[in-house]
């Protein structure tokens, strides 16, 4: 065989799909979560075969010639999913070199698709994969246009293949950021939203047909969101304030296919019926209860037990270098916490752990797939010394695909390293 011949077959054993190597196996007598928003099961079996769940719950029988893994004292649950990200993104976000997060130079805006520069080597993806996240929806951020652009929904395994779901949605700024980007004020960046998408409108209806010599959109991103128009990618939109919540749900009225997920949404538990009403899932970052902006005025903690009690689908999100998403069992805590406040609203332990699992899943268009152990669902099973929402807990194994993945990473390499440092050859400035 030549070299050629030899380096071409190590390269596609390399690129295998990650199943190929899964394993059979089933962890027993653990705590189970199963993340679909119910209560943690006491004694609980877990059976993964061939990279998919076969079984979850009290009294599962473990398959002949599986593989047991003794959980006593342990607790079992899915992988997190992480909504909102830019993992894989970037590696240091002020060196631009190795930044991708926008495209602010970019003569396209809507048409940017994040997944071809999605690094599955990233320090940050291999960071958030030690804390139990398995799955993450990844978005671009703002350029010069209120439309980032179309994200992806990656895995964290350790392989070259992250990215699951190229083009997953597309993402739209507005309220005061918007209105910045569009030229000062929220009554431009409603025009340019209505305008792009019906100039997006147009070219879905005649892709072949001259366009109007006053369009605003290159052809590309005219294209890009012919897709949103018809409800084929959904439309994440960045919006914060009650009144700006209300103008978004009415886009509905004028665009009624519209796949439309909420981002951020301090002000939405004013709203939250409305919304509930629209059918429209809602991503944010929980106790953001300081009005750091206008558009925030109305933050309170409860925001997030507010909405979920007025029959909105909330998930935890919007994580990214400062707020990492390895934190995401820190935030649902909080919510388990404030349950326990008078006068506040936060979710059960079930309800808060489903916002960081199954949840974000079933907004990114993996509902039952991904975030939950459930048959047919992806073999991505997290073990954990303790509650997961507890401080004090951490994951000792984390399998993707019914893959054991490493749990190394650069910080944990530099901590052992500086953990028991010899000091005998250091430099004098070193001696303390």
């Amino acid at each position: 065989m030549s070299r050629r011949a030899i380096i071409a077959a190590a390269l596609a054993a390399v690129a295998l799909p990650s199943a190929a190597f899964a394993q059979d196996f089933a962890i027993t007598n653990a705590t189970v979560a199963t993340g679909d928003g119910s209560a943690p099961i006491e004694h609980g079996t877990v059976v993964v075969r061939a990279g998919k769940v076969v079984a979850a719950g009290a009294g599962v029988a473990v398959p002949a010639g599986v593989q047991s893994i003794d959980g006593t004292g342990k607790w079992v649950t899915p992988g997190l999913f992480a909504a909102v990200t830019d993992l894989g993104l970037l590696d240091v976000e002020g060196v631009a070199n190795s930044n991708d997060t926008e495209a602010e130079d970019s003569p396209f805006n809507a048409a940017l698709d994040v997944s071809p520069a999605v690094n599955p080597n990233s320090e940050h993806i291999a960071i958030s994969r030690e804390g139990g996240v398995t799955r993450a929806s990844v978005s671009p951020y703002n350029g010069h246009s209120i439309f980032a652009g179309q994200g992806a929904v990656i895995d964290l395994g350790a392989d070259p293949n992250a990215v699951t779901k190229a083009r997953a949605f597309q993402f739209v700024e507005l309220g005061e950021a918007g209105a910045k980007l569009a030229g000062g004020s929220r009554v431009a960046a409603h025009v340019a939203l209505r305008n792009a998408l019906r100039e997006a409108r147009e070219v879905a209806a005649s892709p072949n047909a001259a366009r109007s010599p006053d369009a605003l959109l290159t052809r590309v991103d005219a294209v890009a969101l012919a897709q949103v128009i018809d409800g084929r990618q959904p439309l994440y939109v960045g919006v914060e304030r009650a009144s700006d919540i209300r103008s978004v749900l009415a886009l509905k009225t004028e665009f009624p296919k519209l796949d439309l997920v909420l981002v951020g949404a301090t002000e939405g538990w004013l709203v939250a019926a409305d919304i509930a009403a629209a059918k429209v899932p809602v991503i944010t970052m929980p106790l953001r209860d300081l009005p750091s902006a206008f558009e925030a005025l109305a933050a309170t903690q409860s925001n997030v037990g507010r909405m979920k009690k007025a029959g909105v689908k909330v998930a935890i999100g919007m994580f990214n270098t400062s707020n990492q998403p390895r934190y995401a069992p820190q935030e649902a805590g909080n919510l388990v916490a404030l349950a326990k406040l008078p006068g506040a609203a936060g979710l059960t332990w079930g309800e808060a752990f489903a916002a960081i699992t199954s949840v974000p899943a079933e907004i990114s268009g993996m509902g039952g797939k991904e975030g939950v152990l459930a048959p047919g669902a992806v073999g991505d099973v997290v073990i954990w010394d303790g509650d997961p929402l507890e401080l004090s807990s951490a994951p000792t194994e984390v399998f993707i695909d019914g893959v054991k993945q490493p749990l190394d990473n650069h910080q944990s390499r530099l901590k052992q390293r500086y953990k028991s440092l010899d000091r005998t050859y250091l430099p004098k400035a070193y001696d303390w």
